[in-house]
């Protein structure tokens, strides 16, 4: 396989902290074209734009999760004490970097206790900020698809529902709005209908693969830490649903990423 655009990674989460410089020196032999790899907060921030300068083939996202907002080890909390505003602030001059291609990772979670009028501002916050600059965003909605949708009819972002996992119905009208949506290692598994009939309902030209490394690991290898390369599993479980062969899911999925983040 080759041709595969990972378009939500973390590599800088502290499980590939043992060989991480080797994992990504690897991925272009093993098929992968490209990597968005994605802040959760300003203190991976730079991380990420380390790699970005030090890959040809990685390019980073930056933005506050909503989880960042709870975690005590996230700067948002360890550093700044809670006040995203002033993190965001810091932020900024960050995304003058040619390759910082997305705002994200930013959204709305329901899964865990955060607080509500906090995420939402939060979220607002960065929304308001990628149209500023120009850049998509890459969208985390976790059991808060009422608010998130609301949000999107408002703001109409450009950029992608990172794992989506909302309806086919749903799907339609954001496609139509000109948004993405995200598909990994979940779309493989055998309960994943909605994800099927989301894959039918949408536009091609809307689907992107992503693997939320180090999580999320498609089958056959579930379980395991994932990474790009897993991708072809993935591609492999969309081209049953499309009657494509996986090699022309990967090609078409690469060119729609390379559409969204201007590559």
């Amino acid at each position: 396989m080759e041709n595969i655009f990972d378009t939500h990674a973390h590599y800088s989460s502290r499980r590939f902290d043992a060989d991480r410089d080797a994992l990504l020196t690897a991925l272009p032999a093993g098929g992968v074209c490209g990597v968005v790899e994605c802040a959760t907060h300003s203190g991976d921030a730079r991380a990420v734009l380390a790699l970005a300068h030090r890959y040809p083939f990685v390019y980073a996202a930056l933005g506050i999760h909503p989880e960042s907002l709870i975690e005590q080890d996230a700067a948002t909390v360890a550093v700044y004490g809670g006040d995203w505003r002033a993190e965001l602030d810091a932020l900024r001059p960050l995304f003058d970097d040619a390759r910082v291609v997305a705002v994200g990772e930013i959204g709305l979670d329901r899964h865990w206790p955060i607080p509500e009028e906090e995420q939402l501002a939060l979220f607002e916050a960065q929304l308001a900020l990628a149209a500023g600059l120009g850049l998509p965003c890459s969208i985390h909605d976790r059991e808060a698809h009422a608010e998130m949708y609301a949000l999107l009819r408002r703001y109409r972002p450009r950029g992608v529902l990172h794992c989506y996992s909302g309806s086919a119905e749903d799907a339609r009208w954001l496609a139509a709005q000109g948004l993405y949506f995200g598909f990994g290692g979940s779309a493989t598994y055998k309960n994943a209908r909605r994800a099927r009939e989301v894959l039918a309902a949408v536009p091609r030209e809307r689907v992107l693969l992503e693997t939320d490394c180090p999580y999320m690991a498609p089958e056959p290898v579930r379980g395991t830490r994932n990474d790009s390369r897993n991708i072809a599993h993935v591609a492999a479980a969309i081209g049953t649903v499309w009657g494509m062969a996986p090699q022309a899911v990967l090609d078409l999925t690469a060119q729609n990423a390379r559409d969204l983040f201007g590559l």
